[in-house]
């Protein structure tokens, strides 16, 4: 027994104290991952060959990359990694690695960290399509989204075919003021090309049997008139006698809306072929209903919140109804993220021992995924890292009574006489 064996298990057990007192610090840090002190025994060879112990060493601290638990928060900006990898952020001049996926957007719209370093990802064009590449910083957009002017409508209705024709004998063929000279109507909202709305009414006439009239207004202008400005129909719908799918027309129809005046006292813009899908009508012995009506126009809107998906797809909602991607998030793996470089503020960087970056979209590979919403808890066991504590001490007190032993035997052979 000599002092050097006492001495370094002093020494490694202090470094091992000081690896769970940095665990037990950082219990409550989101994306934090614990360490571990790793020691190996040290080894004089004497010259009769025999090998001789002469204490311990600290061989390596390395961290353990065990996921932590999940926690929900308020902030649709917290994101949480369930399973592997890293978030990729960026200081402007490398790209830095981390699991704390505390992030808020700046005031330029880009998605920052608490230090402001930029998280990256793949962009969005201005119609929403992901542009695969290079990974950049991702920013919000900033501004709304333009009108855009309706170009078709679905309707998918029945017709009750109990109803009797209602096709007057003189002219005008139809009065919209008189519900006596049609069976049906129903309404939908269009835009033109400023996004202004104009209400659109169909009006559904049965002209014979198995035939009905389709008629539509725009602000309670007829949208198709004759050479004396009498209302025409926009198309004539025919059905087979069991009145299952229309004969007729087989496909769209084209139809015009005149500029008109809204309920604002507004000018309203012409729009013009706009395609009215009537296919999916059936004329059968029930009451009149529309399953669905469908148009694709819409005014402009502002951005008035954000989400993101589990694959990272960053979607922006606008304040009409729209919504489309912003942009998707870029992770990255390692072979070895053990051999990352910590650097402190959740961050780790690169080296040769963890290899270069696998990097994929969340959910691709064996990439984990993304919730929204939430926080990647400390994977730090504090009752565990508590009794390692107790046990370090105990270690430490019994090597300082090696140190204290070899120095009683010593004493004790200077007092020989």
């Amino acid at each position: 027994m000599s002092f050097q064996q006492g001495l370094s298990g002093l020494n490694a057990s202090s470094k091992n104290l000081e690896v769970i007192g940095n665990n037990v610090a950082n219990a409550n840090t989101y994306g934090a991952k614990s360490s571990r002190a790793e020691f190996a025994d040290m080894y004089a060879s004497a010259i009769s060959g025999s090998n001789i112990g002469i204490g311990v060493n600290l061989q390596a601290v390395t961290q353990q990359f065990t996921q932590g638990n999940i926690t929900t928060t308020t902030s649709p900006l917290d994101l949480a990694i369930n399973g592997n990898g890293f978030f990729e952020v960026s200081n402007g001049n490398q790209t830095l690695y981390t699991r704390n996926g505390q992030f808020q957007a700046n005031k330029d719209g880009f998605l920052v960290t608490d230090a402001g370093l930029k998280l990256v990802g793949y962009p969005a064009s201005t119609n929403g399509t992901i542009q695969p590449g290079a990974a950049v910083p991702l920013q919000l957009p900033t501004s709304g989204v333009a009108p855009n002017p309706t170009s078709k409508i679905t309707v998918n209705m029945n017709l009750d075919a109990r109803k009797a024709a209602t096709l007057p004998a003189g002219t005008p063929q139809i009065n919209f003021s008189d519900a006596s000279t049609y069976n049906d109507a129903t309404s939908v909202t269009v835009f033109d090309a400023k996004g202004q709305d104009v209400a659109l009414t169909y009006y559904f006439q049965k002209s014979a049997t198995d035939t009905w009239n389709v008629y539509a207004t725009a602000n309670g202008t007829s949208v198709n008139v004759d050479g004396a400005g009498k209302p025409l129909p926009v198309t004539t719908i025919a059905f087979p006698p069991n009145g299952g799918t229309p004969t007729s027309p087989l496909g769209t129809v084209a139809m015009n809306v005149p500029s008109t005046t809204n309920a604002a006292g507004a000018t309203t813009l012409a729009i013009s072929g706009v395609a009215v899908n009537l296919t999916g009508a059936t004329q059968f012995g029930s009451t009149f209903g529309v399953t669905s009506m469908s148009q694709d126009g819409y005014t402009a809107g502002q951005l008035t919140s954000v989400s993101i998906e589990k694959d990272g797809i960053v979607t922006a909602t606008y304040s009409n109804g729209q919504s489309k991607p912003a942009g998707q998030l870029e992770l990255a793996t390692f072979r070895n993220p053990q051999g990352l470089n910590p650097l402190g503020g959740n961050l780790w960087a690169r080296s040769y021992a963890s290899g270069d970056p696998t990097v994929g979209t969340p959910g691709s590979g064996n990439i984990g995924v993304l919730q929204a919403g939430a926080l990647e808890e400390s994977n730090v066991d504090l009752t565990g890292e508590l009794v390692n504590m107790i046990t370090a001490q105990r270690v430490y007190q019994a090597n300082a009574q090696t140190i204290k032993t070899q120095d009683q035997v010593l004493q004790t052979l200077v007092n020989l006489r």
